[in-house]
């Protein structure tokens, strides 16, 4: 399902989107914005997240500093830094609108004081869809993905929407549900008392 939007966003809209089970990608770097609810929709379910050894290894090691929400624009502009991206400045814009709101959050690696890799998304309640993620070195995207998991897992969150399924994400347990049933467990994990952040 998809509607074309050609105007800017707007961040009360995008909020209002996610909440009913939509977001929106650029068509190119600079192109038209569409609104996607794919049918099935991919989750990570949170009970059943795999960590693989190799990764567990990585996290114990303290290679990486995981932070959270001190470099967003950067993560996102990290994320959009691609020959193909559904990431336009439209989309840059009002994410980091979405993040000055605290509704948009970043999980950051960091390595030797530099940004090694991360991710960002949208939380809602007890929802958190992860958007993009990015590594300048190896793991580094993966060693925030875990932590994520862990930070939504201890805050009582109920639901983790990746959107889509590929063989990166398949590794940490992502599955594919229905739209009718992703929809029933969106209004449940919205409507719960949890914050993401500090």
């Amino acid at each position: 399902m998809r509607n074309l939007l050609t105007t800017a966003l707007d961040p009360d809209l995008l909020l209002e989107a996610y909440a009913r089970g939509f977001f929106p990608m650029a068509e190119s770097k600079d192109g038209p914005i569409s609104w996607f609810s794919p049918d099935p929709r991919a989750v990570l379910p949170l009970e059943r997240f795999n960590l693989p050894r190799s990764l567990a290894r990585v996290v114990r090691s303290g290679n990486f500093e995981v932070r959270v929400d001190t470099a967003f624009d950067e993560v996102i502009r990290a994320c959009a830094h691609r020959e193909e991206t559904w990431i336009s400045p439209a989309i840059v814009d009002a994410y980091a609108e979405l993040h000055r709101r605290g509704r948009a959050h970043s999980v950051e690696s960091w390595r030797e004081g530099k940004l090694a890799g991360g991710l960002y998304g949208v939380a809602i309640g007890g929802a958190f869809f992860g958007e993009s993620m990015f590594s300048r070195v190896p793991n580094a995207s993966k060693v925030a993905l875990a932590a994520l998991v862990d930070r939504l897992r201890n805050r009582g969150f109920a639901l983790l929407d990746t959107q889509f399924v590929n063989p990166h994400l398949l590794q940490f347990g992502v599955e594919e549900i229905s739209r009718a049933r992703y929809l029933r467990l969106l209004a449940a994990a919205v409507r719960r008392p949890v914050t993401f952040a500090d």
